[in-house]
């Protein structure tokens, strides 16, 4: 008989040994490559919302250099965020054979070029080809930025990943605002919109300079019917095309919001100056924070739980912006920029998990319906503005918050029966 011992001595031998390592090699928070890759994806989205949104606090400023009304300078944020909802999908699917990484460079170089010739632009015409031009070019950056995170980020920090870059997007909006505001008082717009592209020249470098190469990226085809066979597949999936909605009504209400929101504050009662309304887009800040936190919400509350919050959020907004008094506009503005934020990070990340295959054209559909609610809202927000005032804007923003509400509701009755339905079948 072997000795007492040797059973503790096995048992002891067992608990020295190692686990086995992970062969998962994707990035995670605290691993190498990770922070180099989340600040690169950062400053990519600084570039992309400071550029695709410069002029869009300027639009008095535009209205009065070229003689136009509020409907027609709104284009000029318009027509850059339509064509970026036009161009995202052909542009992911370069990214899906060309890599996420090659893609974004070349966007972000040719927005950044056209961003130095805005500033010369003779007219209003001119200034919407401009920002049309722009706007296409930046549509290789969001979906190809989605699609890299997915595949080079482990699922459990893919929330949180795509929240810094959506934070990023939030830091670039209101810097590029703030800084156009001052600057455009001092010296113009089209200073200030210089500024913006120098500063977006800066990004594009460091971006490029700071993304990890890509270790888990497999060429796809560019053939058509490839893609859109990839295209009919998301669209027949129930879940996405709701997230593609709620991504769009999301992005309707901002739109309008930050469309108008300066024409609002240069008339009575407020009657504030340039620099001023560029200051107040500081509560871009409350998006970083809402954003980033996305994925505690979604762990906490269930992604249908943080989208009823981020609604509520940005509906209490809407009603609080109606008020006389610049303080209560001011939280108004807060809560709807938290709300929404927080509404597109779980909404996109959302888009990224569901999608097996093809996620760049998963998440350029999502940009693409995203993107359409920005130029819609912001067209639309003028049209609301001139017909009915900033009651008629809000009465837009509360039409898409009730859109939001309704599908939402409309996915958790889908999903119970789904669950019922799996039951009887297992019981049978």
């Amino acid at each position: 008989m072997p000795p007492a011992s040797s059973g503790a001595s096995a048992t002891h031998a067992v608990a020295l040994t190692p686990p086995p390592l992970s062969t998962d090699t994707r990035l995670t928070p605290g691993g190498p490559g990770y922070r180099r890759m989340s600040f690169a994806l950062f400053l990519a989205g600084v570039a992309t919302f400071a550029l695709l949104y410069s002029t869009q606090a300027l639009l008095p400023l535009v209205s009065a250099d070229f003689g136009v009304n509020a409907s027609t300078a709104s284009w000029t944020v318009s027509a850059a965020t339509g064509a970026l909802a036009l161009f995202v999908l052909p542009l992911s699917a370069l990214s899906e054979r060309f890599g996420r990484r090659a893609v974004m460079t070349a966007s972000l170089t040719v927005a950044v070029a056209v961003g130095l010739l805005v500033p010369f632009a003779p007219s209003v015409e001119v200034l919407i080809a401009l920002r049309a031009v722009q706007g296409a070019a930046l549509a290789g950056l969001p979906a190809s930025a989605m699609a890299f995170l997915a595949e080079e980020v482990r699922p459990k920090a893919l929330v949180a990943a795509i929240g810094m870059f959506v934070a990023g997007n939030s830091i670039g909006g209101m810097s590029g605002r703030i800084i156009t505001g001052w600057v455009a008082q001092a010296w113009g717009w089209r200073a200030a919109v210089g500024v913006v592209g120098v500063i977006a020249v800066l990004c594009a470098l460091a971006f490029r300079a700071l993304l990890p190469a890509p270790k888990h990226f497999t060429p796809g085809s560019l053939s058509p019917k490839s893609l859109a066979r990839t295209v009919r597949t998301h669209l027949s999936d129930p879940l996405l095309c709701r997230l593609y909605a709620i991504g769009a009504l999301f992005m309707t209400v901002f739109g309008a919001v930050y469309t108008v929101i300066g024409y609002r504050l240069t008339e009575a009662p407020f009657s504030l100056p340039q620099g001023v309304i560029g200051s107040i887009f500081l509560v871009y800040l409350v998006g970083t924070v809402s954003s980033a936190a996305a994925g505690k919400l979604v762990a906490r509350l269930g992604r249908r739980g943080a989208l009823y919050l981020a609604v509520s959020t940005t509906a209490g907004g809407l009603l609080l912006s109606l008020s006389s008094s610049l303080v209560l506009v001011l939280l108004g503005l807060v809560l709807i920029t938290a709300g929404f934020f927080a509404g597109h990070a779980v909404a996109s990340s959302s888009v990224s998990r569901t999608a097996t295959t093809g996620r760049a054209q998963a998440s350029a559909l999502y940009q693409s319906a995203y993107y359409l609610g920005s130029s819609a809202g912001g067209t639309l927000g003028a049209v609301a503005f001139h017909a009915g005032g900033w009651g008629g804007t809000v009465g837009l923003g509360i039409l898409a918050v009730l859109g939001v509400v309704s599908i939402t509701v409309w996915g958790s009755h889908a999903a119970r029966v789904q669950e019922r339905r799996g039951l009887m079948a297992a019981a049978h």
